[in-house]
């Protein structure tokens, strides 16, 4: 019986060890892409900085911070983000 209780042990430490390796491994990939992000709006112009796994990613969340801090209130956002990024680059 204690020789069947170790090996339990032994496969619930070794699904622990895996889980944890995914989490890292999955927690790394979605920062794989940086990229800088500046958006005009009304005359005014921001740009911010946001990591995703993919380009599209990445410069839509930056986009998304800018376009907040540029607007007031849900309309003016929404029309933000229908825009085009006045310039995007790779952030160091």
């Amino acid at each position: 019986m204690a020789k069947k209780s170790s090996q339990v042990r032994w496969l619930i430490a070794l699904g622990a060890v895996v889980l944890l390796g995914v989490l890292v491994y999955s927690t790394l990939q979605q920062t794989r892409q940086r990229y800088e992000v500046c958006v005009t709006f009304k005359n005014a112009t921001h740009c911010a900085t946001a990591a995703g796994s993919t380009y599209d990613q990445a410069v839509r969340s930056a986009q998304e911070i800018d376009c907040q801090l540029l607007t007031n209130g849900r309309d003016e956002n929404m029309v933000c983000l229908d825009r085009p990024p006045a310039s995007v680059r790779p952030a160091k």
